[in-house]
């Protein structure tokens, strides 16, 4: 009998458990004490983006290093012909630039947020965006040179080891998206900013959530650009 009373408790006190859990998540406050839950939502989303690309980096690493025919050369494979000279790697090195460079300008943007400098913050998540677009539109560049001069596809190309294709347009595909997503991002709190919608809310948390993700895509391409160019 009094095993089924510690029985009957045990299950009433899960019970009740689970239904606090329920409603912390569901009731209008923060479930992180201390943090808002945008940012902790965005922590555990790029904590899942990267073993994502750390997967696809693993698998290119693999990959290169099981391939029985010559690995392309990055240095010649991305070389512009600028006056009569070929330059290696320098349309990646300029991309490189651009990224890196956009992450100051996010940072800036945030800062002027805490600030509640709403003119300052919505014109540098601007330029963070426009960094993104002319990064995106030298990738797309750098596509086309490949595909129509070069000849690569996803599933071989002439220059030796046909993982190269396959391994080349996933990686910087989807980090190329990542970008895509977020410019889109950006332009959409800029809009929000500008038009002064984090002011009368009294919480500019969205600024700092959209240069997470912004931080995070550009340190991901540092790894693309040590391990996939540089290698």
């Amino acid at each position: 009998m009094s095993q089924a009373m510690t029985e009957q408790e045990q299950s009433r006190d899960t019970a009740q458990g689970l239904n606090a859990i329920v409603a912390d998540w569901s009731a209008d406050q923060e479930v992180f004490r201390h943090t808002h839950w945008g940012k902790a939502m965005m922590w555990i989303f790029l904590l899942s983006d990267t073993f994502i690309f750390s997967c696809f980096l693993t698998s290119y690493m693999t990959m290169r290093a099981s391939a029985t025919l010559p690995w392309p050369n990055t240095a010649e494979v991305f070389a512009l012909n600028i006056g009569g000279h070929s330059i290696p790697l320098i349309l990646i090195a300029i991309m490189t630039f651009v990224l890196i460079s956009s992450s100051g300008t996010m940072a800036m943007a945030v800062n002027f947020g805490y600030r509640r400098d709403r003119r300052k913050t919505a014109a540098l998540m601007l330029a963070t965006a426009l960094f993104g677009a002319t990064f995106v539109s030298m990738q797309a560049f750098e596509w086309t040179k490949l595909i129509f001069q070069e000849g690569v596809r996803p599933w071989g190309n002439p220059m030796g080891a046909p993982q190269f294709g396959a391994s080349f347009f996933m990686i910087t595909g989807f980090h190329g998206l990542h970008v895509t997503c977020g410019v889109i991002m950006l332009l959409i709190v800029a809009s929000l900013v500008w038009r002064g919608h984090y002011d009368r809310k009294g919480d500019y948390s969205a600024v700092e959530i959209a240069g997470l993700y912004w931080h995070f895509v550009d340190l991901v391409w540092v790894f693309i650009f040590a391990f996939f160019y540089l290698w």
